[in-house]
């Protein structure tokens, strides 16, 4: 009987490889699947928080019973376009883009899909490992959960506030009462604070904060009248 001819080195390194993309891959698809009806019990930035003994403050309600003026805020302040496209805003990366080349400072053309992907599943900061892996997995949560579920969990797991998680949490902390009660202009406030959790405030906002928070309820207006947060119905 013919002896099996050895595999080489990078044979075997290679099969190594493969087999660990694919385990990866099936662990990712496992874990975003969970996710879609498991509560997140904790992501990096919280862990950060907590490891930093700042605490956690986080308290999760189910998108049926937030008031709905709080996520057309968010739609209004952070991604017009959230129920038409399919996670990612190409034209919105494309300003971005054009603005950085020209030194200006610019949020970014981050979709809701592509901050609730980050924050779910990742970390806070740049680099094009982290966000090819956003990339990754904002694809997997478009297809996986859906609009009503990517946004549930943006809304409950977007800072809000020093060590607070989500907009029923911060709510709580900056108005006294649950976002199933929240005021147009109490939900275009805590929009207003999520560029700069830590640096901003939403119970008495200031200077651009206010400003903003003001221009966000304008356009929260908009977003039912056009009916641009239809997807969550």
């Amino acid at each position: 009987m013919a002896s099996r001819t050895p595999r080489s080195p990078v044979y075997r390194f290679g099969f190594m490889i493969g087999r660990t993309i694919l385990y990866l891959l099936v662990a990712s698809l496992l874990w975003v699947v969970a996710y879609s009806f498991i509560p997140p019990p904790i992501t990096a930035t919280m862990l950060g928080d907590a490891l930093a003994g700042r605490g956690l403050n986080k308290d999760w309600m189910s998108i049926d019973d937030i008031d709905p003026v709080m996520a057309r805020a968010v739609i209004a302040a952070e991604d017009a376009k959230f129920c038409s496209h399919g996670g990612f805003d190409r034209e919105a990366i494309e300003k971005a883009i054009k603005y950085n080349a020209r030194g200006r400072r610019i949020r970014g053309g981050s979709t809701i899909s592509q901050q609730t992907a980050k924050n779910a599943f990742l970390w806070q900061g740049g680099g094009f490992f982290r966000k090819g892996l956003e990339a990754y997995f904002t694809l997997l949560i478009e297809n996986i959960w859906g609009k009503r579920r990517i946004m549930e969990v943006y809304l409950n797991i977007a800072e809000t506030g020093i060590a607070t998680y989500g907009v029923n949490a911060g709510s709580q902390r900056y108005f006294g009462h649950d976002a199933d009660q929240m005021t147009s202009v109490e939900a275009a406030r805590i929009a207003a604070i999520l560029p700069l959790p830590k640096k901003r405030d939403a119970a008495a906002p200031k200077g651009y904060t206010r400003r903003y928070g003001n221009r966000i309820k304008a356009r929260t207006g908009v977003v039912k009248r056009d009916a641009l947060d239809a997807c969550l119905g």
